[in-house]
């Protein structure tokens, strides 16, 4: 009797492995990312499972799960794209739910799929071995995704080294300018209407407009950036230089966005942001942004088409601004590491840090926008390391999908890439900088302050009705977020810094 039964284990423990051979033969396996290095509680996990339908039952069941997602390539969980994948991407809440119900289907669990290690600061050691690594054991594409171009010419192809020798892009403020900017402050001042009125027609400056029209044409049209320098930051208080700064930023783009939306609060949306080590005068973890600390900004884009900023006070020492030309780092990517263009264009999740209406969202890096008869063809990267990494006081949500192997490595390729190339502008008290943000990374360097001299910065998201570009469709939501509707009345412009909130980026 002894003998049969083990022959009866052997047999099944075959079977077992002959079906387990079978369903790797039958998933590709570039199809599921390759583990390396084992789950942590600190991790968000997401479960990879082979499932089957029983007889009469209906993929409807599982129609508005919010974690389930077909796993053959898209972020598709209609019923019809269900019905038609041996293969679910679960959320660990979503297996349990799963597996309890015996009565629907069969389920096998695949894969386990943990974040990668990777975070917010760079690691280049990491960086060069995860490319290494995918290199020599993945098939990737060889080829652009479909009608993205192999290169891009335009002015807002620039190398920093270059720019760094030039200097024709600053724009030095003259004394009768200096004095015509007071008047403005002085007309705007005699009506005292709110400080959301300020406008071109409540802050008029009749001969530096055309000029200031012309440097938002470059800002959109040509290099993608211009510095305004020579304001007389000394010989006003806060508010006045608030004042002047939305003012003056008013004839570049007339529209402000919203920093921080407060209308589910009912009460004023911040527009303006204090960019200010704050890191010792509040609460230990407290803080989850790096424009509120003294650390070093990994290369990023904000939210909306221009980021300004104005220059109150200048570090002891460090904190110097960089930008990049992120479409020269698109030209080297589409020329070297197309298979890293596929995974920008794809959806990524997005952390909500906690937000308990939408813990995460998803939506593509990469947009082409191609020529028409108005524009020409364009490309727009829109993304912040630290909603993939976590940062300080905001670590990664562990109850959302993880990033996979493939964007832990284009987040890097973006960062190393865009520090090699970028331009160090030497930023001044009184230089005010504008940055076409859907065609420039920027970042900057850790700082320290010292008597005197503590780095502060002041913040306007713009927008430019005249040279605006087109909005990509994902990202139309977040875009009438900051601009649409926004009256006088419901801008807040506060005088000292606050720790900003989670939707701003």
């Amino acid at each position: 009797m002894v003998a049969p039964r083990r022959h009866a284990v052997t047999l099944i423990i075959i079977t077992i492995l002959v079906l387990f051979t079978i369903i790797l033969w039958k998933h590709p396996s570039g199809l599921l990312p390759v583990l390396s290095h084992q789950p942590s509680p600190n991790m968000s996990i997401t479960h990879i499972v082979m499932f089957q339908f029983k007889d009469g039952v209906s993929p409807e069941v599982i129609k508005d799960k919010p974690y389930i997602q077909a796993a053959s390539g898209g972020l598709d969980n209609s019923p019809e794209g269900i019905q038609h994948c041996q293969y679910l991407t679960l959320m660990s809440q979503d297996r349990m739910w799963l597996r309890d119900d015996h009565s629907l289907f069969t389920m096998v669990e695949v894969q386990t799929l943990v974040q990668p290690d990777i975070q917010y600061h760079p690691d280049y050691t990491k960086y060069t071995a995860r490319t290494e690594r995918r290199i020599a054991t993945e098939t990737l594409p060889k080829t652009l995704p479909k009608r993205f171009p192999e290169h891009l010419d335009s002015p807002l192809v620039w190398e920093g080294t270059e720019v760094e020798k030039r200097d024709d892009w600053i724009y030095q403020l003259n004394d009768g300018q200096l004095d015509e900017i007071d008047q403005a402050l002085q007309f705007f001042k005699s009506k005292n209407p709110s400080l959301g009125s300020i406008n071109q027609s409540t802050f008029p400056l009749p001969t530096l407009h055309p000029i200031l029209r012309d440097l938002s044409r470059e800002i959109h049209l040509g290099r993608g950036f211009v510095v305004v320098r020579g304001l007389r930051i000394d010989h006003y208080t806060r508010e006045d230089n608030i004042i002047i700064y939305a003012g003056v930023s008013s004839h570049i783009g007339n529209y402000r966005g919203r920093q921080e939306d407060n209308r589910i609060k009912g009460t004023p949306s911040r527009v303006l942001s204090h960019i200010k080590d704050i890191s010792n005068k509040v609460q230990p973890g407290t803080i989850g942004a790096p424009s509120n600390t003294a650390d070093k900004q990994v290369f990023h884009t904000d939210s909306g088409d221009i980021i300004s900023l104005l220059c109150l006070q200048e570090a002891a020492e460090g904190g110097e601004s960089k930008l990049a030309s992120s479409w020269h780092v698109y030209n080297i990517l589409a020329r070297e590491r197309p298979d890293l263009i596929h995974t920008l264009t794809q959806d990524w999740p997005f952390d909500g840090f906690s937000n308990p209406t939408q813990p995460y969202s998803t939506r593509p890096l990469l947009y082409h926008q191609p020529a028409t008869s108005n524009t020409p063809e364009r490309v727009l990267i829109q993304y912040a390391r630290r909603y993939f990494t976590g940062f300080m006081a905001q670590p990664r949500s562990t109850n959302i999908p993880p990033i996979s192997e493939a964007q832990a490595e284009a987040l890097d390729a973006l960062h190393f890439l865009a520090e090699k190339h970028s331009a160090s502008l030497g930023f001044q008290k009184g230089d005010i900088q504008y940055v076409n943000n859907l065609s420039i990374f920027h970042a900057r360097n850790g700082f320290t302050d010292g008597p005197g001299k503590e780095r502060h910065l002041l913040r306007l998201w713009l927008r430019d009705p005249e040279y605006a570009w087109e909005t990509p469709e994902p990202l139309r939501k977040r875009w009438d977020s900051l601009y649409k509707d926004l009256e006088p009345e419901e801008q807040d412009f506060p005088l000292e810094p606050r720790i900003r909130g989670n939707t701003t980026s």
